[in-house]
């Protein structure tokens, strides 16, 4: 399903669960995706009114101010379950501070420690986070019968420890020079 952009498939995805609003598009995916794929209500928009033209979702309903509730259409259903099936996708990770940490012998030490240790940081931060605020989240999912957003969740927490104690590791030796 090369023809699908990442925002496609988010809405797709989202929808596979059931109609949704471009706005309960956009406060699922902050509370779940963006996290390792994010999309704006500038990505959302656009690409609903594309999926729309493509037949693959439907307006349900609109309400007041003109909100539009989505849904897929069987066309849409048979794109989704065909994406999740495909083997042809490639995995991508963007991650400025691996970027900058690739090019830090062209800084100054100190600026490469700096940068090693807020690596560290955001991840320490980001997995409290999740455990605070989105593992209750995604265990409500797992009663609803949705199990693998947990297991997204598990493995983006271990991910995210493990690169902690690396970049510990680093930053001690570092330190250390």
């Amino acid at each position: 399903m090369s023809t699908l952009s990442p925002t496609a498939k988010i809405i797709l995805g989202f929808l596979r669960y059931g109609p949704r609003s471009g706005y309960d598009i956009k406060q699922s995916v902050e509370i779940s995706t963006r996290f390792f794929w994010g999309a704006s209500f500038g990505q959302i928009y656009p690409e609903l009114r594309r999926l729309e033209k493509a037949s693959l979702v439907e307006v349900e309903s609109e309400g007041g101010r003109g909100r539009k509730v989505y849904r897929l259409t069987t066309a849409g259903k048979r794109t989704v379950d065909d994406w999740l099936r495909d083997d042809s996708a490639l995995f991508q990770y963007r991650d400025e501070g691996l970027l900058r940490l690739f090019f830090s012998d062209l800084t100054d030490p100190e600026a490469a420690l700096d940068n090693v240790r807020r690596m560290r940081e955001w991840r320490e931060e980001s997995v409290a986070f999740f455990r605070s605020q989105i593992e209750p989240i995604a265990q409500e999912d797992v009663e609803f019968g949705y199990r693998f957003t947990l297991r997204a969740l598990e493995f983006g927490i271990a991910w995210l420890e493990a690169q902690a104690e690396w970049l510990e590791r680093l930053e001690h030796e570092l330190t250390a020079r």
